[in-house]
């Protein structure tokens, strides 16, 4: 039985993963976090598409869960907002 066949492993791919999105600033790991956390139930349930399949699954899953995840929460779009009174003026 391989690492990567191994439910569980996904599982602490995936806590890893979310530990990184914690301490870094970066919003890329939490879509990798839940797409590791889709395959990680995906191969809990008995899929086995060997090692290239299960990282290809892995590849789309986290790619959708990015996307979704993105929309969900939003982008930075950069806007600067011009204030152009002084609160302190009366």
């Amino acid at each position: 039985m391989s690492l990567w066949s191994a439910w569980w492993a996904w599982f602490v791919l995936a806590a890893l993963l979310g530990m990184a999105e914690v301490l870094l600033p970066a919003f890329v790991f939490l879509g990798f976090s839940a797409g590791a956390v889709a395959t990680g139930i995906l191969v809990a349930l008995g899929l086995d598409l060997g090692l290239g399949g299960t990282l290809l699954l892995y590849a789309l899953l986290s790619g959708l869960a990015y996307g979704a995840l993105r929309r969900l929460l939003g982008r930075y779009r950069g806007d600067v907002r011009i204030i152009d009174r002084d609160i302190n003026d009366n």
